[in-house]
């Protein structure tokens, strides 16, 4: 029953606003290709799932052909979620719903439909904000997260923007180079450093 409730929202609302925004469903993934980016949702249900409560995920996600490059991996024409170089949930984006959605027998379906659309229309337009790996690397930069970090690094030196990476390394010393794992994450980013002959200032 609750499943249904489920299955009625996907097919009654979820598709049709993906598709006015030109996304492609593909059973509870939605995608859409722009040059070198693939912008992708995904409706994960719980595993705890049962008859009387229904759980799910919004998983968000950007590939990047040209991070996959640098990181010398195949170019995936239909890459999944979890291959994505930016990847979160819809909470961590749209700050005016949660992560993870539940249908229970008292649950107000409207009210679920109308905050979750406000929610994927949050994200779309943050990824029209998201056009370039440079895109995804900024975000992450500004964090600043280790995620993508080796990856961060080649693209801005690459690109030649050395003041960038070092203000990264700076930010990234600054919150995680007390962590006993920090002399791992160092010793491969003055390995990228050196390759385009810039200098690197340990901790």
């Amino acid at each position: 029953m609750l499943q249904q409730l489920f299955n009625d929202m996907i097919k009654q609302d979820v598709k049709p606003f993906f598709a006015k925004h030109g996304f492609a469903k593909k059973s509870l993934n939605f995608n859409k290709k722009a040059e070198n980016l693939i912008y992708m949702f995904n409706f994960q249900k719980s595993s705890g799932n049962s008859a009387d409560h229904v759980m799910f995920y919004v998983n968000c996600g950007i590939y990047s052909a040209e991070l996959a490059q640098i990181q010398s991996r195949e170019i995936l024409k239909a890459p999944s979620e979890v291959d994505c170089h930016f990847r979160a949930r819809i909470g961590e984006i749209a700050a005016s719903v949660p992560d993870r959605f539940s249908i229970t027998p008292d649950t107000n379906m409207e009210d679920l439909r109308t905050a979750l659309l406000r929610g994927l229309e949050e994200v779309i337009h943050f990824y029209d904000t998201m056009t370039s790996a440079r895109s995804i690397v900024d975000y992450y930069t500004a964090g600043p997260f280790l995620h993508l970090g080796e990856e961060s690094f080649q693209l801005l030196l690459q690109s030649n923007d050395v003041a960038e990476a070092e203000h990264y390394l700076k930010a990234l010393q600054e919150k995680y180079g007390t962590e006993q794992r920090w002399a791992i994450f160092e010793n491969k980013y003055e390995t990228i450093f050196n390759k385009y002959g810039v200098e690197f200032e340990k901790r």
